[in-house]
């Protein structure tokens, strides 16, 4: 039997190795870029896309990968795998003006939590493509049509700009009731009115803005994940520039297990799980008080008080969408055969 193995394993060996020498593979690899919109518990707009959430976004896509044209006898399959890496920046500042509308006549300008968030992901997705005629080339078809679903990990860190230069409570904002940003409380009488600077300084996890703890003693919720689990899911139209470029127009929508990505889900962290969470350190207490609930009209900081302005929702899960153009080239892969030839083009 061992001689037998020895024998017989080579050979399919080297057939397998052979018929796939010969295979004349492709692969389409395509690059886009885009814009995002967020969907989450932040937003001052109603409505399928939220325009002031826009941000960009790019992906990289490898597609058409598995199949071989001189087995199957198609150009294309319709049903396929394909593999995608992203970048998508999402993002939100309740504080700041829409149109001709601010302060006030913005529905959560007086929670006024702002954050921004590069989630940067893998995926796998099952693709299905309508070809007009699945064995020609897409240049003499022009247009098709297609569908995706998949899964992926990604990775996020929910940022805020909260301070003017460094994380210190002097350099805080302040949203006063006519819409404008200030360097020191509305009740002061003076203050002068300042823009974001636009620095993300403020990495929102670590200062646990929800009571999070690492342990039933510091919180009655564990910290959230960077790395989360998301299901893509889109469509689009493709047309064949030419015999090796391709354009295509795509929506996605990237569902999520988490609620955080924008660090925002349920309620504003209590006084006594800052201090539990910072124990004594009464500069970071302060500190953790205002990044959690930074207008300062959310919480006076327990349970017992209903908040004035509700922090999140758990109930639901974020998404975002990605609308993107791409520019795809197909490569064919062409292999040596077990002699050294190399496999016709």
């Amino acid at each position: 039997m061992k001689k037998f193995l020895l024998t017989i394993g080579p050979t399919i060996l080297l057939l397998c190795f052979s018929d796939a020498a010969f295979a004349q593979r492709h692969i389409d690899l395509g690059f886009s870029g885009g814009v995002t919109d967020f969907f989450g518990d932040l937003g001052n707009e109603k409505g399928i896309f939220p325009y002031s959430s826009t941000n960009m976004g790019f992906a990289a896509t490898a597609r058409n990968f598995l199949n071989n044209p001189q087995k199957s006898g198609m150009q294309y399959k319709p049903l396929s795998v394909e593999a995608r890496f992203s970048f998508h920046r999402i993002g939100y500042d309740e504080a700041s003006p829409i149109g001709d509308m601010k302060g006030a006549e913005l529905r959560n300008y007086y929670r006024g939590i702002n954050f921004r968030n590069d989630v940067i992901g893998a995926s796998g997705h099952i693709s299905y493509t309508i070809y007009p005629n699945k064995y020609r080339s897409l240049y003499k078809q022009k247009f098709c049509f297609f569908g995706f679903a998949g899964i992926g990990a990604f990775y996020s860190n929910p940022k805020a700009d909260l301070f003017r230069g460094s994380i210190n409570i002097a350099n805080r904002y302040y949203a006063w009731n006519d819409g404008t940003l200030r360097d020191a409380p509305e009740n002061s009488g003076r203050g002068n009115i300042v823009e974001r600077d636009g620095v993300y300084e403020t990495n929102l996890r670590d200062w646990r803005t929800e009571g999070q703890g690492d342990n039933s003693e510091t919180g009655n919720r564990p910290m959230y994940s960077k790395i989360n689990v998301g299901f893509p899911l889109g469509f689009g139209t493709r047309y064949g520039m030419t015999r090796e470029i391709t354009l295509s127009a795509e929506i996605a929508f990237y569902y999520f297990l988490t609620d955080y990505l924008d660090d925002v889900s349920s309620r504003y962290a209590t006084t006594s799980e800052i201090d539990k969470n910072f124990p004594n350190d009464p500069v970071k207490q302060q500190l953790a008080t205002y990044i959690s609930d930074p207008t300062g009209r959310g919480t006076d900081g327990t349970l017992l008080t209903p908040p004035t302005s509700r922090r999140g929702n758990p109930k639901y899960s974020d998404l975002y969408t990605y609308i993107s153009l791409e520019v795809a080239y197909s490569f064919r892969l062409s292999q040596r055969d077990i002699y050294g030839r190399v496999a016709s083009r």
